[in-house]
């Protein structure tokens, strides 16, 4: 299973790296989780060097991929090269999920059709202009796209990714993980409140 943050010049280090640290708790199930980046190197906005684990062209055949943010992504959006890549994601055979600022690369792409999306304040106003209804709450998903909005709601998404793909428990297990002693049980009600009314219904057992 390969699940890829794409993370471009200027990312934003919470969400790319909360996210990879959610999702590297699924390492014994055989997951891999890679920073996928258009360069060899890309620099974050507070100056955070991080080598390519893995292409953009990777990214797009992975299982799932995490459309990562920062302060660069108007300037992503326009860059035709990095955009015919990106135009291989496909949600009919992979998740698909945006935080923050990656809602306006999934607008560009055509994949927020009739879809509404969370972003972060900043980038709402460019989401509204691509033509999307932007929410105001942290997460929204609907069939294989998922956002979030909020550099601290990335762990909703990592923790989705995990229940589509390993089931609840999983995701539960991830987040108890991570979530700050005394306080485990009030962030994953949270996380679940946030993720549990998107994610596909049970499949009834057969009698």
């Amino acid at each position: 299973m390969h699940i890829a943050i794409l993370t471009f010049e200027g990312y934003n280090e919470l969400d790319s790296l909360i996210a990879l640290g959610v999702l590297n708790r699924m390492k014994t199930a055989g997951w891999r989780v890679t920073i996928a980046t258009p360069t060899p190197k890309v620099t974050s906005m507070n100056g955070v060097v991080i080598e390519q684990m893995s292409t953009l062209e990777e990214a797009c055949a992975a299982d799932a991929v995490i459309v990562g943010s920062g302060i660069a992504t108007r300037e992503v959006v326009e860059d035709q090269a990095i955009m015919n890549i990106l135009r291989g994601l496909d949600p009919s055979r992979q998740l698909i999920a945006a935080q923050c600022s990656g809602a306006l690369v999934l607008a560009r792409l055509g994949l927020l059709d009739d879809i509404p999306a969370c972003t972060d304040l900043t980038t709402k106003p460019w989401v509204v202009a691509a033509g999307v209804e932007v929410l105001d709450q942290p997460f929204y998903a609907k069939d294989n796209i998922a956002t979030a909005g909020g550099c601290l709601a990335s762990h909703y998404l990592a923790a989705w990714i995990i229940a589509r793909l390993e089931g609840n428990d999983a995701a539960e297990s991830a987040l108890h993980y991570v979530a700050p002693v005394g306080e485990k049980e009030e962030y994953i009600e949270r996380a679940w409140r946030n993720i549990t009314p998107y994610l596909p219904a049970p499949t009834p057992a057969l009698v």
